[in-house]
């Protein structure tokens, strides 16, 4: 009985210590962010990605987004392959991956003055409707389209560098290799497809997410990454996939 009432005593004691932090008047702790004066951390997006999410943003309807890209093809090309090069590509654009963009767009949790208004009026079926047409375009180079891809290939020693870093990384700065989110020839679900976008939309991505321009990566994968990266580097991975080589894994690059 001794045992027990001094368990109770002490458990009581915790809670009155506890309680007055948890009373709704109360101030926060001075360890807390916003008592030294810091602002809260900005949802880099408003997609959450659940079951039910998923299941919204993968059904969707490709004929009717087949209608609904007619107003996309003065940019991306009315085979989904934009013939100015700092414009992407949507064709063969992995679904999820597509449908989030849109989402983030129409938030304004990714900048563009252009896209925001496009977007912006859209409903999220909308979105996944255009996410299921662009999927399912061929990324194969039509000669009698005006397309800007592919671009010319990149020096031997340029694209031998983006293939270290797609395929292996570099351990000592903490970069992942770019294969592990986009998969070993551009495609992984989920992630943007790189195997037929355009190189100068690329570098573009990539500074922006290094200067923080761009900030709607979920957990600040890309930020981290590019911000490791060189310029050199940048401009590399950029010619690499613009110049078509994201169709092949990057070993095939890599010095034997």
């Amino acid at each position: 009985m001794q045992s027990c009432s001094r368990v109770l005593l002490l458990t009581c004691f915790s809670v009155l210590l506890i309680a007055p932090l948890m009373l709704p008047g109360c101030s926060p702790t001075p360890s807390s962010p916003r008592a030294i004066g810091q602002p809260p951390a900005r949802a880099p997006s408003f997609v959450a990605w659940k079951s039910e999410t998923v299941l919204e943003a993968s059904h969707g309807d490709a004929l009717r987004g087949l209608l609904l890209a007619k107003r996309c093809d003065h940019c991306h090309g009315s085979e989904g392959f934009s013939a100015n090069a700092n414009i992407p590509n949507l064709a063969g654009m992995e679904r999820l991956a597509f449908w989030k963009e849109m989402e983030d767009f129409a938030s304004g949790k990714r900048n563009s003055e252009v896209m925001s208004s496009i977007a912006a009026p859209l409903t999220r079926q909308d979105s996944a409707d255009l996410a299921a047409y662009y999927s399912m375009l061929p990324t194969a180079a039509d000669p009698l389209d005006r397309q800007a891809f592919p671009q010319a290939a990149t020096p031997a020693a340029q694209s031998a560098s983006a293939g270290r870093l797609i395929v292996l990384g570099d351990v000592g700065r903490g970069i992942p290799p770019c294969q592990a989110c986009h998969g070993p020839v551009g495609f992984k679900t989920g992630a943007p497809s790189l195997a037929a976008q355009n190189a100068d939309y690329v570098l573009r991505q990539l500074r922006d997410f290094a200067s923080g321009a761009r900030a709607n990566d979920i957990n600040m994968p890309m930020r981290s990454i590019a911000g490791l990266l060189t310029e050199e580097e940048r401009q590399a991975l950029a010619g690499y996939y613009g110049s078509g080589l994201g169709r092949l894994p990057a070993s095939a690059v890599l010095p034997k």
